[in-house]
């Protein structure tokens, strides 16, 4: 009996033992310390950086732990360990933990900031990135390209994160699965909070790609659950799907302008997701599909404005027999108790119907394969005004049904398919931009198709078992959900609101003191002129939000530009957003009124221009290659006797880049301007890129463009979206005022031309294809 129970305790010591934790902690404060420590390293080892900031810091972070006794890497004080300068973390082998680090102030100096792998022969598995946060980490300008997070391995996961800012090409996130040790990978990103993106300006500028074309028949699995996607908007596609078997679920997607999309690969599940629009944004998208045997359900869409690739629901054509990096039908795919509430045209099919240009495009980039076996049943459709086209059909629906379906549209007549009843209700809002019925539909039952018994709960994770109803909501008597609590998503030690203070005025009376106000100013102060006239030799420095005034608007300060020809008397550098207002601005006619750096614009700029007289410069403004502005404005401003106007058509390669995203022109004078007297270029056969936007309205146009060489006065080949209204042009010595793109959003009303050439219209321009 004494041997017996000898043995038993020596077996309970011994599990007791297994199950213990040993956890050594090692702390660090230099690279030296920090490699050893790594080298050293046991399963249980705990490594942690000292306070502080680490400069050009290359972390190799290669050891292995097991499950029960991970190695860890981490902060002294999660956010108090800075990485910064020329910096960047690989982790690679088993059971490996990174937690508290804060990447800023630099950027990597390979191509990614954190990689899952040392290389493509020994990669991460069961590792997790935790509590960090990267911002504002990119490259010196933005055709450089980058991985802010890359996944390779399998079963790892980014979680608690805070990310924001990256300006330079490449997407936040991508999942590789080149290799059979990254298919099948499990990986899960959740709980990250996705701070702003800005926009690129072209394609690859993604938040998350999973896998790639040349991958994207592989499976993946990844779960990409619980984030929130703060103004995430560096291009149309804000998640890329482009392998199989992914999981997109809770998410939410907040005024972020693009689409969740399933762009190659298939069998997607995207449940119970949160699409918050803008209903003064036309970009803002919801869920664009591709492919087959997706699952789209339980997701909620409100105030969606986006048009086309970004529609709220986007179900696009695909093309007979695609190469592997175009666009697959979509077939077998289920759209199930799904709401819409106040989105425009929410419901499109045959997005990318492209058969009408056929005589410019090769057969092999023809989208005339519409869905089939595809089935939308038990959704909502809510419109508080009604909607003429709330399903817009850019092809044929044939291949789709309908089934137990609701709308109500206020009584406004529209063209219905078999299985969407219109019907009278009402919502309440239950939170911040969350509407609800107020009552279930108790005469709609439910449509049961195959698999629906799977479906099992709501978007509030409400059970569906029972009294179920239509809808991503079931039932009407629920509790708000707190979708934008920020606690959710990101690190708990780090707040992203940006603290808010006080704008300052400088008050300048000489040169000397304009220049050591912009100089001395902090983001947002105002910069009055008193004088009558101001002498600058060099250029002013914007790299800060600032707004440059006259005290008197009756009665405007001039300044002079004497500096060097081709030099700016405005130099706007990576996060200049300069205000300009009530100025008389004169140049000697060889220099620049506003020019973006010549390299290194690692972040876009910003320009507004009011009441503004701007005369005598070579270039009103020059955007030089690689730079970007999301906003140019010019208001009530004249513009005489300059050698040229506002160019930007810098990107010259035809992959899709452009310099501005939207650039505004209203109310404005235009004389004497010799050549490029607005020239706004994108370039290259880009379908699923929706920009730039050009607006000229209520301006005139006057004996200007007479050394353009284009022959052109506004020059807008392949920017998609431009509206001339009610601008008046007269004896400019041009062949045409413009060029319009029919099959684009490019548009004329009201205008008058006298001696000025003609304004013509091409359905289809010739593109260079990128592929």
């Amino acid at each position: 009996m004494k041997h017996l129970l000898l043995i038993l305790t020596l077996v309970a010591t011994m599990v007791s033992c297994e199950q213990t934790t040993t956890k050594n902690s090692v702390k660090v404060s230099d690279a030296k310390e920090l490699k050893a420590a790594i080298t050293n390293a046991q399963p249980g080892t705990e490594i942690v950086m000292a306070n502080g900031e680490w400069d050009d810091i290359e972390i190799r972070f290669y050891a292995s732990g097991t499950e029960k006794q991970p190695i860890t890497l981490r902060a002294e004080t999660p956010g108090q360990v800075i990485i910064q300068g020329q910096s960047d973390l690989k982790l690679a082998g088993e059971y490996l933990v990174v937690d508290g680090l804060y990447f800023t102030n630099g950027a990597s100096p390979s191509r990614t900031v954190i990689q899952f792998a040392k290389d493509s022969k020994r990669v991460a598995n069961h590792s997790r990135v935790t509590n960090c946060v990267i911002k504002d980490f990119n490259k010196a300008q933005r055709n450089e390209a980058d991985l802010w997070v890359q996944f390779r391995g399998r079963h790892n996961q980014l979680d608690h994160c805070y990310i924001e800012g990256k300006s330079n090409r490449g997407p936040t996130i991508r999942v590789d699965l080149a290799g059979n040790k990254s298919i099948k990978n499990y990986h899960k990103i959740n709980n990250n909070h996705f701070g702003p993106r800005p926009p690129k300006g072209g394609p690859s500028a993604e938040t998350i790609q999973i896998g790639n074309s040349g991958t994207s028949m592989s499976p993946s699995h990844t779960l990409v659950e619980s984030n929130l996607f703060d103004r995430c908007n560096g291009e149309v596609e804000i998640i890329s799907s482009k392998t199989n078997f992914n999981e997109f679920r809770n998410n939410v997607f907040y005024k972020s302008q693009g689409s969740l999309v399933t762009r190659h690969g298939n069998y997607c599940i995207v449940d119970g997701n949160y699409f918050i629009g803008d209903e003064n944004s036309p970009q803002v998208g919801g869920i664009r599909l591709i492919g087959t045997g997706h699952w789209v359900m339980n997701n909620y869409f409100y105030k969606l404005r986006g048009e086309i690739f970004r529609a709220p629901l986007a179900m696009m054509n695909g093309i007979r027999r695609p190469a592997v990096n175009r666009y697959f039908q979509v077939t077998d795919v289920v759209v199930a108790y799904n709401t819409w509430v106040d989105c425009t045209s929410p419901w499109q099919f045959g997005v990318g119907s492209n058969v009408d240009q056929k005589d410019v495009l090769p057969a092999s980039e023809i989208r005339s394969e519409r869905p089939i076996r595809t089935l939308l049943a038990n959704n909502v459709i809510y419109n508080s005004t009604g909607d003429k086209m709330p399903i817009f059909r850019h092809d044929s629906i044939n291949g789709i049904d309908f089934k137990s379906n609701v709308i109500n549209n206020q009584g406004v007549s529209f063209q219905g398919v078999e299985g969407l009843e219109t019907k009278d209700f009402s919502l309440n809002e239950i939170d911040e931009n969350i509407w609800v019925p107020t009552s279930d539909f108790p005469s709609i039952a439910p449509y049961q198709g195959f698999e629906f018994e799977q479906i099992t709960k709501d978007l509030f994770g409400n059970s569906r078992k029972g009294n179920n109803s239509i809808g991503a909501i079931n039932g009407s008597k629920v509790q708000k959900p707190n979708i934008m609590d920020q606690s959710q998503y990101g690190p708990d030690w780090y707040d992203p609101s940006a603290i808010t203070e006080t704008s300052k005025t400088y008050l300048a009376s000489t040169t000397s003191e304009l220049i050591d106000a912009i100089e001395n100013a902090n983001d947002g102060d105002v910069v009055t002129l008193s004088a009558d006239s101001y002498e600058l030799n060099a250029p002013l420095k914007i790299a800060k939000k600032l707004t440059i005034q006259s005290a008197d608007s009756t009665k405007k300060s001039t300044i002079v530009y004497q500096g060097p020809a081709a030099t700016p008397a405005f130099e706007m550098n990576p996060k200049g957003m300069l205000k300009l207002k009530s100025i008389v601005l004169t140049g000697s006619g060889e220099n620049y009124a506003f020019a973006s750096l010549k390299e290194n614009m690692s972040s876009l700029y910003n320009l507004k221009v009011k009441d503004v007289e701007i005369s005598n410069f070579d270039y009103v403004l020059k955007g030089y290659k690689f730079s970007f502005a999301e906003f140019i404005k010019f208001k009530s401003t004249s513009i005489k006797n300059c050698n040229n106007g506002i160019e930007l058509a810098a990107e010259d390669e035809d992959k899709g880049e452009y310099n501005a995203e939207n650039v505004f022109i209203t109310d404005c004078q235009f004389e004497n301007v010799g050549a490029n007297v607005i020239d706004y270029y994108r370039g290259g056969y880009d379908e699923s890129t929706v920009g730039g936007n050009l607006l000229v309205k209520g301006s005139s146009f006057s004996n200007c463009g007479a050394k353009d060489k284009s022959g052109i006065l506004i020059n807008t080949y392949g920017i998609i979206n431009v509206a001339l209204i009610e601008n008046s042009f007269e004896n400019n010595q041009v062949e045409l005022v413009a060029r319009l793109w029919g099959a684009k959003n490019n548009s004329a009303s009201n205008n008058i031309i006298e001696n000025s050439g003609k304004m013509i219209t091409e359905q289809n321009l010739p593109m260079k294809l990128m592929y």
